[in-house]
């Protein structure tokens, strides 16, 4: 009998995570879902699974290098491998856009440090640990962001934005070391979507939002590799 492809989603308790575990599942995934708050991680993965969904939780720190071990050595024991890595966990470490304290010239470092740790070093540290699970044919995600284009740099909220560029250099330098190899790494910005970080009058849903993140989880062996896409279209870095 065929096993199910399983992915790992991180930061998967709500929001953009939460819906792409969901439409993972109804493709017929196994979903690991993964949260840093326990009671709430394993609330959202119990919710998902009471409709029918193959979702399970796994605790995760993504700036834990103990936390990411334990997912590493828990998937090798029960499952042997991993097909699809979609690092969404992310934080806005600045202060809202819009005031001076926003200003790059007002940036407490260790705000940026706090970005750099969960935006870059964790989705780093996933695919060290992750990827050779994949056994040369998986897909990686990295969710990213409009505000860490390069081609269209604004100024402000330099916390979030050097981190999700950093992001986006991860993911340039994953696809060139596995170029030889059945993995693809892609980076995505999901839009402005309507989530806590997004707020209430961003113009996506949830689930429209998640959809791009879907399409490059999913993507067939021809697809690209080392590419930055919005809602499934090429976009400048």
């Amino acid at each position: 009998m065929t096993q199910p492809p399983i992915a790992v989603v991180t930061g998967a308790y709500r929001g953009l995570g939460l819906e792409t575990c969901r439409q993972l599942a109804e493709r017929g995934y196994r979903v690991v879902l993964t949260a840093r708050h326990e009671a709430e991680g394993r609330a959202a993965a119990e919710g998902l699974a009471a409709l029918g969904p193959d979702v399970r939780f796994h605790a995760l720190n993504v700036t834990d290098p103990a936390s990411v071990r334990r997912l590493a050595d828990d998937l090798r024991a029960e499952h042997g491998r991993i097909d699809c890595l979609v690092n969404n966990a992310g934080i806005f470490p600045d202060p809202e856009p819009g005031g001076e304290a926003a200003s790059i010239f007002r940036a407490d470092l260790d705000t940026v440090r706090r970005g750099f740790e969960t935006n870059t070093l964790g989705p780093l540290m996933l695919c060290q640990a992750l990827i050779p699970l994949m056994a040369g044919r998986g897909r990686v995600v990295n969710v990213s962001s409009g505000m860490g284009q390069l081609s269209d740099m604004n100024g402000c909220c330099p916390g979030y934005r050097l981190s999700k560029t950093a992001l986006n250099a991860l993911t340039r330098i994953l696809a060139d070391e596995l170029q030889d190899t059945g993995v693809k790494v892609n980076s995505v910005c999901p839009g402005w979507v309507r989530t806590e970080m997004g707020g209430p009058n961003a113009t996506l849903s949830v689930e429209e939002g998640a959809r791009g993140i879907v399409w490059a989880a999913t993507l067939p062996d021809d697809g690209p590799s080392g590419g930055f896409f919005r809602h499934g279209e090429s976009i400048p870095w």
